[in-house]
């Protein structure tokens, strides 16, 4: 993609509408015309310099420029891998290992997965060295994570955020057998008064809600498939330690111990969201950690009809 970043569209409707409305019809948010007005960016209408509050009319061609992201000196360069799912001009989706954590912080602030981004974007020349982290995932969960190569990418992928319609689908490990086959969890979600990190279930949370498919069952364990329909902190672990099945391996809410994991079972297998730049639906796949792997091999689980299960279920449910 050329630089500075430019987009365009034609007002194909046979209405006439604020400048700011149909923007916002495309996805640019207040927060990127605030970016265009202030900080060196431009708006045009059939290319004559235009203000967010002029008429589009039918056929008008509408332009913006983005203005340019300078990188941030706080966050450093890692050169570590990136297993990359899928990658374009707009979007970049990888494949995040456990024990990596997603975004910096004062624990662990060199090598997480935006610091390994920062230095991928470099390397390969990319324009904006800004990853734009859409998706995060728990340092020990593993699976999919969605980065926006630019202010415009982010702005568009946080409404689906927020409109709930970018789906994120897990596969998880389970204590215990006796789940329905098909169910929900609907427990609001809050902290744990006696411990930073930990979250629990309670009235005075935020609502929540879980969606989960049995896979299969081994010993003393359930494979499941599960949706978020809301993305609280620790959401799935809460859900199901608070239902008495909490994830194998996961030691902040009583998993099971002794089935060879050092993290809880946890990884997002499945990741759908709409392009607004090529205007098509993207459904993309991670093949499963080697750890979640070997435990369901070794109690003779079909790791590739659970996968099939996984991503077929998602299309019918």
């Amino acid at each position: 993609m050329a630089y500075p970043l430019r987009f365009e569209w034609r007002n194909q409707t046979h209405e006439t509408v604020k400048l700011r409305t149909f923007l916002s019809a495309h996805g640019v948010s207040h927060a990127v015309l605030i970016q265009i007005k202030f900080h060196g960016g431009a708006m045009s209408i059939n290319h004559r310099p235009a203000w967010s509050v002029d008429d589009v009319r039918p056929n008008d061609v509408v332009t913006i420029i983005l203005p340019p992201e300078p990188a941030n000196a706080a966050v450093t360069i890692s050169d570590l891998p990136l297993s990359i799912v899928y990658e374009d001009d707009n979007f970049l989706v990888v494949n995040k290992p456990a024990g990596v954590a997603s975004v910096p912080a004062h624990h662990y602030d060199n090598n997480t997965l935006v610091n390994r981004a920062k230095g991928y974007f470099i390397t390969h020349g990319i324009p904006l060295q800004v990853p734009h982290i859409v998706t995060r995932l728990d340092k020990d969960t593993s699976g999919l994570v969605l980065f926006g190569k630019h202010h415009m990418a982010h702005s568009v992928l946080d409404q689906q955020l927020k409109a709930h319609s970018l789906q994120k689908t897990y596969l998880a490990v389970v204590s215990g057998t006796g789940l329905p086959e098909h169910g929900n969890f609907d427990q609001p979600i809050q902290r744990d008064p006696t411990s930073f990190i930990k979250r629990q279930t309670g009235e005075t949370g935020q609502a929540a809600r879980t969606e989960f498919w049995v896979l299969a069952t081994a010993g003393d364990f359930s494979v499941v498939k599960v949706k978020l329909h809301t993305g609280r902190t620790h959401q799935i672990r809460v859900h199901f330690a608070g239902a008495g099945y909490p994830l194998v391996g996961d030691q902040l809410y009583g998993g099971d111990l002794h089935q060879g994991l050092n993290r809880q079972a946890l990884a997002c297998e499945r990741l759908g969201f709409y392009d607004p730049f090529a205007g098509v639906q993207r459904q993309l796949t991670a093949p499963l950690a080697g750890d979640i792997q070997q435990l369901l091999t070794r109690y003779e689980i079909n790791v590739d009809n659970v996968m099939q299960q996984l991503n077929t279920d998602l299309e019918t449910n």
